[in-house]
Protein backbone atom coordinates (compact mmCIF):
# COMPACT_ATOMS: atom_id res chain seq x y z
CA UNK A 1 0.00 0.00 0.00
CA UNK A 2 1.06 3.31 -1.19
CA UNK A 3 0.40 6.50 1.30
CA UNK A 4 0.49 10.07 0.29
CA UNK A 5 -0.20 11.94 3.93
CA UNK A 6 -1.81 15.26 3.53
CA UNK A 7 0.86 18.20 4.05
CA UNK A 8 -1.68 20.12 6.54
CA UNK A 9 -4.94 18.50 8.30
CA UNK A 10 -7.95 20.13 7.61
CA UNK A 11 -9.66 19.38 10.75
CA UNK A 12 -10.71 21.47 13.18
CA UNK A 13 -13.04 20.68 16.24
CA UNK A 14 -16.01 22.58 15.02
CA UNK A 15 -16.64 19.61 12.40
CA UNK A 16 -18.10 17.49 15.74
CA UNK A 17 -21.09 20.01 15.62
CA UNK A 18 -22.17 19.38 12.18
CA UNK A 19 -25.61 18.41 11.52
CA UNK A 20 -25.72 17.49 8.38
CA UNK A 21 -24.90 13.62 7.31
CA UNK A 22 -22.14 12.91 4.55
CA UNK A 23 -20.75 16.34 3.83
CA UNK A 24 -17.64 16.58 6.16
CA UNK A 25 -15.12 14.37 5.09
CA UNK A 26 -11.61 14.02 6.60
CA UNK A 27 -8.24 14.27 5.11
CA UNK A 28 -7.38 11.29 3.40
CA UNK A 29 -9.15 8.62 1.19
CA UNK A 30 -7.91 4.96 -0.71
CA UNK A 31 -7.92 4.60 -4.15
CA UNK A 32 -7.03 1.22 -5.76
CA UNK A 33 -7.67 0.53 -9.82
CA UNK A 34 -8.71 -2.93 -10.85
CA UNK A 35 -7.24 -3.05 -15.07
CA UNK A 36 -5.65 -5.48 -17.28
CA UNK A 37 -7.20 -8.05 -14.75
CA UNK A 38 -5.86 -7.59 -12.01
CA UNK A 39 -6.16 -5.28 -8.74
CA UNK A 40 -3.13 -2.48 -8.68
CA UNK A 41 -1.41 -1.36 -5.28
CA UNK A 42 -4.23 0.47 -3.22
CA UNK A 43 -2.93 4.08 -2.88
CA UNK A 44 -4.10 6.69 0.49
CA UNK A 45 -3.95 10.17 -0.55
CA UNK A 46 -5.42 13.25 0.27
CA UNK A 47 -9.27 14.01 -0.40
CA UNK A 48 -9.77 15.63 -3.70
CA UNK A 49 -11.64 15.43 -6.74
CA UNK A 50 -11.20 12.60 -9.62
CA UNK A 51 -11.30 13.29 -13.31
CA UNK A 52 -13.06 11.04 -16.17
CA UNK A 53 -14.43 11.89 -19.26
CA UNK A 54 -18.75 11.71 -19.95
CA UNK A 55 -17.67 8.76 -21.37
CA UNK A 56 -17.34 6.61 -18.33
CA UNK A 57 -18.95 3.37 -17.66
CA UNK A 58 -20.86 3.71 -14.50
CA UNK A 59 -22.67 7.15 -15.95
CA UNK A 60 -23.99 5.15 -18.69
CA UNK A 61 -24.67 1.39 -17.27
CA UNK A 62 -24.59 1.96 -13.66
CA UNK A 63 -22.05 -0.61 -12.45
CA UNK A 64 -21.60 0.82 -9.05
CA UNK A 65 -21.70 -0.84 -5.59
CA UNK A 66 -21.06 0.76 -1.81
CA UNK A 67 -21.19 -0.22 1.74
CA UNK A 68 -21.46 1.55 4.82
CA UNK A 69 -20.21 0.82 8.07
CA UNK A 70 -18.69 3.34 11.04
CA UNK A 71 -15.57 3.43 13.25
CA UNK A 72 -16.16 4.93 16.83
CA UNK A 73 -14.11 6.42 19.54
CA UNK A 74 -14.00 3.92 22.57
CA UNK A 75 -13.89 5.37 26.32
CA UNK A 76 -9.99 4.40 26.13
CA UNK A 77 -9.97 6.96 22.81
CA UNK A 78 -8.81 3.80 20.97
CA UNK A 79 -11.10 3.76 17.50
CA UNK A 80 -13.10 0.54 16.43
CA UNK A 81 -14.90 -1.12 14.06
CA UNK A 82 -18.05 -3.04 14.03
CA UNK A 83 -18.56 -6.29 12.39
CA UNK A 84 -16.11 -5.09 9.54
CA UNK A 85 -16.14 -8.78 8.15
CA UNK A 86 -20.35 -8.91 7.38
CA UNK A 87 -19.78 -5.36 5.03
CA UNK A 88 -16.77 -7.02 3.43
CA UNK A 89 -18.59 -10.38 2.21
CA UNK A 90 -21.65 -8.39 1.70
CA UNK A 91 -19.60 -6.40 -0.82
CA UNK A 92 -18.28 -8.81 -3.02
CA UNK A 93 -21.76 -10.54 -2.89
CA UNK A 94 -22.94 -7.19 -4.66
CA UNK A 95 -20.01 -7.36 -6.71
CA UNK A 96 -20.95 -10.28 -8.23
CA UNK A 97 -24.53 -9.85 -9.03
CA UNK A 98 -23.17 -7.17 -10.81
CA UNK A 99 -20.78 -8.62 -12.74
CA UNK A 100 -17.54 -6.82 -11.26
CA UNK A 101 -14.68 -7.64 -9.81
CA UNK A 102 -14.03 -9.31 -6.31
CA UNK A 103 -12.30 -7.08 -4.42
CA UNK A 104 -9.61 -8.89 -2.32
CA UNK A 105 -9.86 -9.12 1.36
CA UNK A 106 -6.26 -7.55 2.28
CA UNK A 107 -7.38 -4.53 0.36
CA UNK A 108 -11.04 -4.23 1.78
CA UNK A 109 -10.35 -4.56 5.52
CA UNK A 110 -6.40 -3.48 5.41
CA UNK A 111 -7.35 -0.40 3.81
CA UNK A 112 -10.11 0.35 5.80
CA UNK A 113 -8.20 -0.09 9.40
CA UNK A 114 -4.81 2.33 7.62
CA UNK A 115 -7.36 4.77 6.77
CA UNK A 116 -9.45 5.07 10.20
CA UNK A 117 -6.04 5.04 12.04
CA UNK A 118 -4.49 7.82 9.72
CA UNK A 119 -7.58 9.85 10.36
CA UNK A 120 -8.87 8.66 13.41
CA UNK A 121 -8.68 12.77 14.88
CA UNK A 122 -12.06 12.88 13.14
CA UNK A 123 -13.43 10.35 15.04
CA UNK A 124 -16.15 11.97 17.23
CA UNK A 125 -16.33 11.15 21.07
CA UNK A 126 -19.61 12.16 21.37
CA UNK A 127 -22.18 9.78 22.44
CA UNK A 128 -24.26 8.65 19.23
CA UNK A 129 -21.87 10.28 17.04
CA UNK A 130 -19.11 8.56 14.98
CA UNK A 131 -16.70 8.07 11.10
CA UNK A 132 -18.67 7.08 8.49
CA UNK A 133 -17.03 4.65 6.38
CA UNK A 134 -17.84 4.70 2.56
CA UNK A 135 -16.32 1.73 0.47
CA UNK A 136 -17.63 2.26 -3.24
CA UNK A 137 -16.85 0.33 -6.50
CA UNK A 138 -17.90 1.32 -9.93
CA UNK A 139 -16.98 1.27 -13.59
CA UNK A 140 -14.45 3.37 -15.58
CA UNK A 141 -14.06 2.21 -18.74
CA UNK A 142 -14.19 5.10 -21.36
CA UNK A 143 -16.57 3.12 -23.16
CA UNK A 144 -20.38 3.33 -24.58
CA UNK A 145 -20.71 -0.27 -25.72
CA UNK A 146 -23.15 -1.53 -23.39
CA UNK A 147 -21.22 -4.20 -21.63
CA UNK A 148 -19.79 -4.84 -18.70
CA UNK A 149 -16.82 -2.29 -17.70
CA UNK A 150 -13.12 -3.89 -18.16
CA UNK A 151 -11.84 -1.49 -15.41
CA UNK A 152 -13.03 -0.34 -12.09
CA UNK A 153 -12.25 2.00 -9.39
CA UNK A 154 -12.17 0.89 -5.49
CA UNK A 155 -12.25 3.64 -3.12
CA UNK A 156 -13.10 3.92 0.58
CA UNK A 157 -13.95 7.70 1.82
CA UNK A 158 -14.79 8.67 5.24
CA UNK A 159 -17.00 11.52 6.87
CA UNK A 160 -17.90 12.50 9.99
CA UNK A 161 -21.94 11.64 10.90
CA UNK A 162 -23.77 13.22 13.48
CA UNK A 163 -26.99 11.78 14.83
CA UNK A 164 -28.85 11.14 11.67
CA UNK A 165 -32.02 11.87 12.46
CA UNK A 166 -33.49 13.64 15.86
CA UNK A 167 -37.15 13.58 14.82
CA UNK A 168 -39.44 10.77 14.57
CA UNK A 169 -40.83 10.18 10.61
CA UNK A 170 -43.69 9.58 8.85
CA UNK A 171 -43.87 6.95 6.01
CA UNK A 172 -46.08 5.86 3.18
CA UNK A 173 -46.73 2.39 2.64
CA UNK A 174 -45.89 2.07 -0.95
CA UNK A 175 -49.28 0.36 -3.21
CA UNK A 176 -47.32 1.27 -6.72
CA UNK A 177 -43.85 1.90 -6.40
CA UNK A 178 -41.30 -0.95 -5.48
CA UNK A 179 -37.68 -0.70 -5.05
CA UNK A 180 -36.59 -4.32 -5.78
CA UNK A 181 -38.01 -8.03 -7.65
CA UNK A 182 -36.95 -10.93 -7.57
CA UNK A 183 -34.67 -12.04 -10.17
CA UNK A 184 -33.02 -8.33 -9.21
CA UNK A 185 -30.36 -6.58 -7.31
CA UNK A 186 -32.22 -5.69 -4.00
CA UNK A 187 -30.21 -7.60 -2.06
CA UNK A 188 -27.39 -5.82 -3.54
CA UNK A 189 -25.97 -2.41 -2.10
CA UNK A 190 -26.13 -1.34 -5.95
CA UNK A 191 -26.22 2.52 -7.00
CA UNK A 192 -28.99 1.91 -8.80
CA UNK A 193 -31.45 0.85 -6.52
CA UNK A 194 -30.97 4.04 -4.46
CA UNK A 195 -31.23 6.46 -7.38
CA UNK A 196 -35.12 4.10 -8.18
CA UNK A 197 -36.00 5.17 -4.65
CA UNK A 198 -35.50 8.89 -5.03
CA UNK A 199 -38.69 9.78 -6.87
CA UNK A 200 -41.32 7.52 -5.16
CA UNK A 201 -39.47 9.38 -1.68
CA UNK A 202 -40.32 13.24 -3.56
CA UNK A 203 -43.57 11.90 -4.17
CA UNK A 204 -44.39 10.79 -0.46
CA UNK A 205 -42.77 14.21 0.63
CA UNK A 206 -45.48 15.69 -1.24
CA UNK A 207 -48.16 13.65 0.36
CA UNK A 208 -47.24 14.85 3.60
CA UNK A 209 -44.48 11.93 4.69
CA UNK A 210 -40.88 11.38 4.94
CA UNK A 211 -40.09 8.24 3.24
CA UNK A 212 -41.84 5.24 1.96
CA UNK A 213 -42.39 1.73 3.29
CA UNK A 214 -41.75 -0.73 0.24
CA UNK A 215 -44.10 -3.46 0.13
CA UNK A 216 -43.70 -5.89 -2.46
CA UNK A 217 -43.27 -5.87 -6.48
CA UNK A 218 -46.29 -8.39 -7.12
CA UNK A 219 -49.14 -7.93 -4.83
CA UNK A 220 -47.84 -4.38 -2.48
CA UNK A 221 -49.71 -6.21 0.51
CA UNK A 222 -46.15 -7.47 1.86
CA UNK A 223 -43.73 -5.21 4.06
CA UNK A 224 -40.17 -5.32 3.07
CA UNK A 225 -37.97 -2.05 3.93
CA UNK A 226 -38.52 1.51 4.97
CA UNK A 227 -36.98 4.25 3.12
CA UNK A 228 -33.23 3.30 2.78
CA UNK A 229 -33.38 0.64 5.86
CA UNK A 230 -34.61 -2.60 7.02
CA UNK A 231 -38.21 -2.42 9.01
CA UNK A 232 -39.11 -3.83 12.05
CA UNK A 233 -43.05 -4.00 13.47
CA UNK A 234 -43.96 -4.05 17.09
CA UNK A 235 -47.21 -5.74 17.51
CA UNK A 236 -48.09 -6.07 21.20
CA UNK A 237 -44.91 -7.02 23.02
CA UNK A 238 -43.60 -9.04 19.65
CA UNK A 239 -41.25 -7.36 17.12
CA UNK A 240 -41.70 -9.08 13.27
CA UNK A 241 -39.54 -8.35 10.55
CA UNK A 242 -39.35 -9.74 6.89
CA UNK A 243 -37.09 -12.57 6.45
CA UNK A 244 -34.12 -11.61 3.89
CA UNK A 245 -34.56 -12.40 0.66
CA UNK A 246 -33.26 -11.59 -3.25
CA UNK A 247 -35.03 -8.34 -2.70
CA UNK A 248 -34.20 -7.70 0.88
CA UNK A 249 -31.30 -6.42 2.04
CA UNK A 250 -28.89 -8.75 4.69
CA UNK A 251 -29.01 -5.53 6.92
CA UNK A 252 -26.08 -5.58 9.67
CA UNK A 253 -27.67 -3.32 11.95
CA UNK A 254 -30.95 -5.62 11.54
CA UNK A 255 -29.25 -8.38 12.17
CA UNK A 256 -27.81 -6.71 15.36
CA UNK A 257 -30.99 -5.63 17.03
CA UNK A 258 -32.65 -8.71 16.22
CA UNK A 259 -29.64 -10.52 18.28
CA UNK A 260 -30.11 -8.21 20.87
CA UNK A 261 -33.26 -8.54 21.38
CA UNK A 262 -33.47 -11.73 21.37
CA UNK A 263 -30.90 -11.97 24.42
CA UNK A 264 -32.81 -9.39 26.05
CA UNK A 265 -36.15 -11.68 26.52
CA UNK A 266 -37.75 -10.04 23.91
CA UNK A 267 -39.84 -12.44 21.56
CA UNK A 268 -38.49 -12.00 17.44
CA UNK A 269 -40.31 -13.35 14.88
CA UNK A 270 -38.79 -13.36 11.00
CA UNK A 271 -41.58 -13.98 8.59
CA UNK A 272 -43.96 -12.11 5.79
CA UNK A 273 -45.44 -9.40 6.89
CA UNK A 274 -48.96 -8.68 5.31
CA UNK A 275 -49.99 -4.71 4.87
CA UNK A 276 -53.48 -5.82 6.63
CA UNK A 277 -52.21 -7.08 9.60
CA UNK A 278 -50.32 -3.86 10.47
CA UNK A 279 -53.00 -2.11 9.48
CA UNK A 280 -55.63 -4.35 11.86
CA UNK A 281 -53.07 -4.21 14.72
CA UNK A 282 -53.15 -0.71 14.58
CA UNK A 283 -57.27 -0.28 14.65
CA UNK A 284 -56.87 -2.88 17.74
CA UNK A 285 -54.68 -0.48 19.35
CA UNK A 286 -51.77 -3.42 19.18
CA UNK A 287 -49.22 -1.55 16.77
CA UNK A 288 -46.76 0.08 18.88
CA UNK A 289 -44.19 0.57 17.02
CA UNK A 290 -42.37 0.71 13.34
CA UNK A 291 -38.77 1.04 13.16
CA UNK A 292 -36.11 1.59 10.53
CA UNK A 293 -32.70 0.36 11.25
CA UNK A 294 -29.78 1.01 9.31
CA UNK A 295 -26.15 2.09 9.49
CA UNK A 296 -26.26 5.67 9.60
CA UNK A 297 -29.94 6.41 11.35
CA UNK A 298 -28.75 2.95 13.61
CA UNK A 299 -32.48 2.90 14.81
CA UNK A 300 -35.57 5.21 14.26
CA UNK A 301 -39.01 4.95 15.59
CA UNK A 302 -41.69 6.57 13.36
CA UNK A 303 -44.69 8.45 14.62
CA UNK A 304 -46.76 7.37 11.71
CA UNK A 305 -47.47 5.57 9.01
CA UNK A 306 -49.69 5.97 6.25
CA UNK A 307 -51.87 3.65 4.35
CA UNK A 308 -54.32 4.66 1.57
CA UNK A 309 -55.77 8.11 2.61
CA UNK A 310 -55.25 7.19 6.72
CA UNK A 311 -52.71 8.60 8.27
CA UNK A 312 -51.73 5.93 11.18
CA UNK A 313 -50.32 7.90 13.92
CA UNK A 314 -48.00 5.25 16.41
CA UNK A 315 -48.21 6.06 20.40
CA UNK A 316 -45.42 7.95 22.09
CA UNK A 317 -43.90 5.47 24.55
CA UNK A 318 -41.61 6.39 27.56
CA UNK A 319 -38.24 5.28 26.73
CA UNK A 320 -38.36 2.22 29.53
CA UNK A 321 -41.09 0.78 27.72
CA UNK A 322 -39.98 1.79 23.99
CA UNK A 323 -38.15 -1.34 22.30
CA UNK A 324 -36.76 0.91 19.62
CA UNK A 325 -35.07 3.17 22.47
CA UNK A 326 -34.23 0.47 24.63
CA UNK A 327 -32.03 -1.68 21.70
CA UNK A 328 -30.45 1.52 19.91
CA UNK A 329 -28.91 2.23 23.59
CA UNK A 330 -27.84 -1.90 23.66
CA UNK A 331 -25.99 -1.09 20.23
CA UNK A 332 -24.38 2.41 20.63
CA UNK A 333 -23.23 1.73 23.94
CA UNK A 334 -21.85 -1.77 22.43
CA UNK A 335 -20.41 0.42 19.52
CA UNK A 336 -18.73 3.16 21.55
CA UNK A 337 -16.92 0.63 24.12
CA UNK A 338 -19.63 1.52 26.91
CA UNK A 339 -21.10 -1.89 27.58
CA UNK A 340 -19.46 -5.32 27.02
CA UNK A 341 -19.23 -6.98 23.96
CA UNK A 342 -20.10 -10.46 24.53
CA UNK A 343 -20.56 -11.58 20.68
CA UNK A 344 -16.73 -10.04 19.56
CA UNK A 345 -18.09 -7.10 17.08
CA UNK A 346 -16.30 -4.59 18.03
CA UNK A 347 -12.74 -4.52 16.36
CA UNK A 348 -9.94 -2.67 17.59
CA UNK A 349 -8.21 -0.60 15.09
CA UNK A 350 -4.16 -0.60 15.85
CA UNK A 351 -2.06 1.95 16.11
CA UNK A 352 0.29 2.56 13.94
CA UNK A 353 -1.11 0.21 10.79
CA UNK A 354 1.44 -1.37 9.31
CA UNK A 355 1.33 -0.55 5.51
Amino acid sequence: MIIQKIEESKFTPEVFNIKVFGKAFTDHMLLCHYKDGKWNVPVIKPYGKLEFTPAVSVAHYGQGIFEGMKAYKGPDGEAYLFRPEENFERFNKSAVRMDMPQIPEEIFMDGIRTLVDIDRQWIPDKYGMSLYIRPVMFGTEEAISAKSSDEFLFSIVMAVAPNYYNKPLSLKIADKFSRAANGGTGFAKAAGNYGASFYPARVAREEGYDQVIWTDDATHTLIEEAGTMNVIIRIGDKLLTAPVSERILNGVTRKSILQLAEDAGIEVEVRPITVKEVYEAHKSGELKEVIGVGTAVVVNNYAAVGYGEEKLSLPELPAEDCFGSILKKKLVDLQMGISEDPYGWRQLVEHPIEA
